[in-house]
C-alpha cells in the first residue's frame, strides 16, 4: 500500500526564498539576531550540563556560525547545512555517523516533520544526540491578534501553525528517539511599532512561507494594524513574545 504524501503547508520555494533573504538581511550590523543567540546558548548550556562531548557534530539553520565556532574550540569536527542552500531536511540526509545534530530555527516550516525528525535519527551515530530548537504554537500572540481585527470576518491565513510541546513529545517518540526532552520558553521582546516587528521578522526568517499565503494587505489595512498593535501596548511601546520549543533525544 502505498504512502500517505504529507499534507503541502508550505512552500518549499517561498522558504529558500525568506531564507536567502534573512542571509542579505543578516549582513547589516544591527541585524536582529535574538532568537539565534537564545537558540545557540540554550544549545552549549544543555551540552554543559550534560557534559557531552561529542567527535563529530552537524549544525543545521546557525547563519550566525557561533554554534559551530564553539563546538570547533572545543574539538568537535563540525558540518553545517543550511536550508536556503539546498539542504533538505525532509530527505534521507547526504552524510551519517554524527554524534551530536544541531537545527536551529528550521523544523517549524517543513511539510513532514516527523519525516525529518526520522532522517535526523538516522544520520546519528549510536549513542548520538539531536537538538532541534524552532519557534513554536504560542508565538506572537499580538500579530495573531491584530491580523484576525483587520481581516474581520474573513480572516486569511498570515501565521503558521505551529507544533505544541505535546504534539513534539509525540513526534519525538513518533520517531524513536530515546530519554526525550521537550520543552517550550518564552522569549519577550518589546518594538515600537509594527515597522519593526514586520522587519525583524523577515531578517530573521519567520515571514509566511504557507503555499497558499493569501492577500496581501492594502495600504488602509496597514493603517488599521498599525493603529492595532500600537494599542495592544503602552508607553509607545508593544511587548511581542516567542515561544521557543526544544526537542532533543539520543539514538540508542
Amino acid at each position: 500500500m502505498a504512502s500517505k504524501s504529507p499534507p503541502r503547508i508550505f512552500s518549499p520555494q517561498r522558504r529558500r526564498a525568506v531564507r536567502l533573504r534573512m542571509h542579505r538581511l543578516q549582513e547589516a550590523p544591527d541585524a536582529p539576531r535574538y532568537i539565534i543567540d537564545d537558540m545557540v546558548e540554550d544549545v552549549l548550556e544543555r551540552l554543559s550540563f550534560l557534559r557531552f562531548e561529542p567527535g563529530r557534530a552537524l549544525v543545521i539553520g546557525d547563519y550566525t556560525g557561533i554554534l559551530a565556532t564553539a563546538l570547533s574550540a572545543q574539538g568537535v569536527a563540525v558540518t553545517q547545512a543550511e536550508p536556503a542552500d539546498g539542504f533538505d531536511e525532509e530527505q534521507p540526509y547526504p552524510f551519517a555517523g554524527f554524534d551530536f545534530i544541531v537545527s536551529l530555527g528550521c523544523l517549524d516550516t517543513v511539510n513532514d516533520l516527523p519525516g525529518a525528525l526520522i532522517h535526523a535519527r538516522n544520520a546519528l551515530a549510536p549513542g548520538g544526540m539531536m537538538i532541534a530548537s524552532f519557534a513554536s504554537s504560542g508565538s506572537l500572540p499580538v500579530l495573531r491578534e491584530v491580523m484576525l481585527a483587520v481581516d474581520g470576518d474573513r480572516p486569511a491565513p498570515r501565521i503558521h501553525p505551529a507544533v505544541d510541546v505535546r504534539a513534539g513529545g509525540q513526534l519525538l517518540q513518533r520517531a524513536l528517539f530515546a530519554d526525550t526532552v521537550i520543552d517550550q520558553r518564552s522569549l519577550r521582546v518589546s518594538f515600537g511599532n509594527l515597522g519593526r516587528l514586520v522587519g525583524d521578522l523577515r531578517a530573521l526568517g519567520m515571514t509566511n512561507v504557507l503555499a497558499d499565503p493569501g492577500p496581501a494587505l492594502g495600504k488602509d489595512a496597514y493603517d488599521r494594524a498599525r493603529a492595532a498593535f500600537a494599542d495592544a501596548g503602552e508607553n509607545g511601546r508593544t511587548v511581542e513574545t516567542f515561544e521557543i520549543l526544544t526537542l532533543s533525544g539520543w539514538k540508542r
